[in-house]
């Protein structure tokens, strides 16, 4: 499959978000949501220390995104285009139904609701769009807020994987979660 046959990333609209693609003039916000230490506290790699970085990034998942089929949105507040979060459907495999979500949000915005809208406009358009059948989700089991939330989204917790990742001359273990899609309860307003 060549990069003209993958489905466009769509424009994802919520009660007070829209996920849209990814771009050129997001760098800077971009650069500011991966350089926070707070963010990127349990992710598996460090905080970002250079501009070029998230330059580097957005010019990758562009040439990526013309080899393999993933959507790496932006999440924005609506009636604004201020990057406020990300949320990325990736490796998807259309033969096994399956991919993975990722999502991070600015602290300003934590504790609102609004990663649990991010994360249902992602899994509704897996869901129901691609008609994948299982999407997994990769959490630092000491990211409590972000175990809470997969689960609260339906996710269960299937695995635990121990000093997987080496980030920052340290280790981070994973609490693997998958979701399948006959146990996905949609919320009312995403049906």
């Amino acid at each position: 499959m060549d990069g003209a046959s993958f489905p466009p990333i769509p424009v994802l609209e919520g009660a007070r978000l829209r996920l849209r693609a990814l771009h050129e003039r997001d760098v800077d916000a971009l650069f500011a949501l991966h350089s926070d230490p707070q963010v990127m506290r349990y992710w598996s790699f460090p905080a970002w220390s250079a501009r070029e970085q998230a330059v580097a990034h957005v010019a990758r998942l562009a040439r990526e995104r013309e080899l393999m089929e993933f959507y790496p949105w932006i999440a924005t507040l609506r009636g604004d285009d201020e990057l406020i979060g990300t949320c990325s459907l990736f490796g998807i495999h259309r033969e096994h139904l399956r991919g993975v979500i990722g999502y991070a949000l600015r602290p300003p915005f934590w504790g609102r609701g609004l990663a649990g809208e991010m994360l249902r406009l992602a899994l509704d358009f897996a869901f129901d769009t691609l008609a994948l059948n299982r999407i997994e989700a990769d959490v630092d089991p000491l990211n409590l807020a972000s175990c809470a939330l997969a689960e609260r989204a339906g996710f269960r917790r299937e695995g635990y994987l121990r000093e997987r990742w080496r980030v920052g001359g340290g280790v981070q273990d994973t609490a693997l979660y998958g979701l399948l899609r006959k146990d996905y309860a949609r919320a009312p307003s995403s049906s």
